[in-house]
C-alpha cells in the first residue's frame, strides 16, 4: 500500500506492522519516525543495521519472536535496507505478531526494487517515499526558526544555508542547532560569522564512528551507526576522515616500532594529540600493524573511487566496510 509522506498518521499500526520509508530526506523520515514513538510512548524501541542482521539472523529472529520482547510494545527500526532484507522479513509478514511495528528505513529504492515492489503491491504493508524538500520548504524552516529565536537575517543569509542542505531538513537542522548555540544573547548574526558556521570541517559524530571503528569496538560502531543513520551525502566525509585517521595511525606505528614505547610515542606525536584522545589512540596502536593500517587506506582510496561512480548505494558500502574493519576478525 502506497501513501504520502503527510499521510503518515494514517496509518493503521494494528493492520500495519510493517512501514517502508525510503528516500533521501531522512531529516522527514526522522521526524515521522519521531511522531510515531512519541504515539507509541510505552514502547521500547530496538534499532538495527541490515548488515548486522544478515550476519546473525537467527539473534534477530529469536529476540522478535521469544524471550523478554515480548514484556511490552516495540518499535524495530532496521537503517541502510536493501532488497537483502526481504528474505529475512517475508516469513514475519504472516506471523501473528502483536504489539511490535517494523519501520524499514531505506535510501533511494528504483522502481525495479524486490523490497519496495513488496510493500506497494500488499495492503497489509506501508510503502512511502520521502523525496527532498523544496527550497520553499526549508526556506520558511529557516525563517521561523529565526523569527523563534528573534534573530535578524537577511534573505541572502538564508539562502547560503539552504544551499549547503541538499533538499534535506535533517541537514538544516544541524546547520541551525549550530547557529542557535553561537548566537545565545545576540540579536543579529553576520555573513562571516555564519560561514565559518556552516562550514565546520569538524563533525562529532564522523569522528567518533571512525575512532570506535580503529579501536575494533564493533558493538559501539553498530550503536554509533544506527544512532547517526549516516546518508549518502556523508559518505565522502567519512571516507576523508577514515583517511585521514588511518594515515595518522600508521605515522604513530611507525614511530613505535623504533622506540618500542607507546607514551613516548603518544607525546612526540605531531600535530600533538589532545589529552582526551590519548587514551583511544593507545587502544589504536595496540589494534593494528603497519601493513594492516597500509591495505585500509589503500582500499579506502579504492573505496572512494567507487562511490563517486556509484553514489546510490555508498553509504551501505561504506557501512558494510566499516562494521569489518571494527570486528576482531579483522585484527592484526
Amino acid at each position: 500500500m502506497i501513501l504520502k509522506y503527510y499521510e503518515f498518521g494514517k496509518i493503521n499500526t494494528e493492520n500495519s506492522k510493517f512501514i517502508l520509508l525510503y528516500g533521501k530526506n531522512e531529516g522527514l523520515k526522522n521526524e515521522k519516525i519521531s511522531e510515531l514513538i512519541l504515539k507509541k510512548k510505552n514502547s521500547k524501541i530496538f534499532k538495527y543495521d541490515e548488515k548486522e542482521i544478515l550476519e546473525n539472523r537467527e539473534n534477530f529472529y529469536n529476540n522478535i519472536l521469544t524471550g523478554s520482547l515480548f514484556e511490552r510494545s516495540k518499535i524495530i527500526i532496521i537503517n541502510r535496507s536493501t532488497d537483502k532484507l526481504l528474505s529475512i522479513i517475508n516469513p514475519l509478514f504472516n506471523k501473528l505478531i502483536e504489539d511490535i511495528i517494523f519501520i524499514i528505513n531505506s535510501d533511494i529504492l528504483e522502481k525495479k526494487s524486490k523490497l519496495r515492489s513488496s510493500f506497494e503491491k500488499e495492503k497489509n504493508l506501508t510503502c512511502i517515499a520521502f523525496y527532498p524538500d523544496t527550497n520553499e520548504t526549508l526556506i520558511k524552516l529557516a525563517q521561523n526558526f529565526f523569527n523563534n529565536m528573534k534573530i535578524k537575517i537577511s534573505s541572502q543569509n538564508i539562502n547560503l544555508i539552504i544551499n549547503k542542505c541538499n533538499g534535506d531538513r535533517k541537514y538544516l537542522k544541524n546547520e541551525l542547532e549550530k547557529i542557535s548555540f553561537f548566537v545565545k544573547n545576540r540579536k543579529k548574526i553576520e555573513t562571516e560569522d555564519l560561514i565559518k558556521l556552516i562550514n565546520l570541517i569538524e563533525n562529532f559524530s564522523v569522528n567518533e564512528l571512525i575512532d570506535t571503528c580503529l579501536s575494533k569496538n564493533k558493538k559501539k560502531t553498530i550503536y554509533i551507526l544506527n544512532e547517526n543513520n549516516f546518508s549518502s551525502e556523508d559518505s565522502i566525509v567519512i571516507i576523508r576522515t577514515f583517511l585521514s585517521k588511518a594515515k595518522r595511525i600508521l605515522h604513530l606505528l611507525n614511530d613505535y616500532q623504533i622506540n618500542n614505547d607507546i607514551n613516548k610515542t603518544i607525546m612526540g606525536a605531531k600535530p600533538p594529540i589532545f589529552w582526551k584522545d590519548k587514551e583511544i589512540v593507545k587502544q589504536q596502536i595496540r589494534s593494528w600493524k603497519p601493513e594492516k593500517i597500509k591495505e585500509i587506506i589503500y582500499k579506502l582510496c579504492e573505496l572512494e573511487l567507487t562511490v563517486k561512480k556509484i553514489s546510490s548505494n555508498s553509504i551501505n558500502m561504506i557501512t558494510d566496510f566499516i562494521l569489518e574493519k571494527s570486528s576482531s576478525n579483522a585484527s592484526n
